[in-house]
């Protein structure tokens, strides 16, 4: 039993400690998960909460590993993404000019209070709102013209005050034929309806957001 729990915590251990690459031009505000062989495209990660990432020197997230996003950044670079985790210190913009040089099409994907950041990443090739604080995008929006396509995930018992799925169906009359819709059933409901252990948090069920994530992801074009 011993031995079990140490290679738990060990497991655990090097998780949270698993350093990315440093790209030059972004800094400690993002941090690059590469996949093995030539990248079919690339994914840049913005989390929720306050977004603030703490990267060090050295590639290290130190903040906000267990958001939904960040702790399955992996998955999407096992995928074949070049995959960037963006700090909410860093700009939008110019993580997707950098990671357009990496791999093309640029996806974006911004989970609960990213949503109010996401109206400066409307360059990208597509955008993924997940658990989204959606009246804030809207009205940061302003039109729906602006909008690349655009994939909205959402768990039907969001108990999170901030992104009630009432607020999809909303969405969806405001951007037409330029968004579509996941819903997510299932998983794990435990400690603040807003954090990452909570069915906004996708918790228990990991690999159906990633899945709807990356099933839209590979379809996405360059514009």
């Amino acid at each position: 039993m011993r031995f079990l729990v140490a290679a738990c915590f060990l497991a655990l251990s090097q998780l949270s400690s698993f350093a990315g690459e440093i790209l030059p031009d972004l800094g400690t505000d993002a941090v690059l998960d590469r996949p093995k062989g030539k990248p079919r495209g690339s994914i840049i990660l913005m989390p929720g909460g306050d977004g603030g990432l703490g990267i060090t020197s050295d590639g290290e997230i130190t903040a906000l590993n267990g958001n939904s996003l960040i702790r399955n950044r992996r998955s999407f670079a096992a995928a074949g993404f070049a995959t960037l985790s963006l700090s909410s210190t860093g700009s939008a913009s110019s993580a997707i000019e950098t990671m357009r040089k990496i791999a093309r099409p640029v996806i974006v994907v911004g989970t609960s209070r990213a949503a109010t950041r996401m109206h400066r990443a409307l360059s990208a090739d597509a955008l993924v709102i997940t658990s989204g604080m959606l009246d804030d995008f809207m009205g940061n929006v302003g039109s729906a013209d602006a909008l690349p396509p655009t994939l909205i995930v959402h768990h039907r018992n969001d108990y999170c005050r901030v992104t009630s799925p009432a607020l999809v169906p909303e969405f969806q009359k405001w951007a037409g034929s330029r968004a579509r819709v996941v819903w997510l059933d299932g998983g794990a409901e435990g400690g603040e309806p807003c954090q990452g252990n909570s069915h906004h948090g996708f918790a228990g069920i990991d690999g159906k957001m990633v899945g709807a994530v990356l099933g839209f992801a590979r379809g996405v074009r360059s514009r």
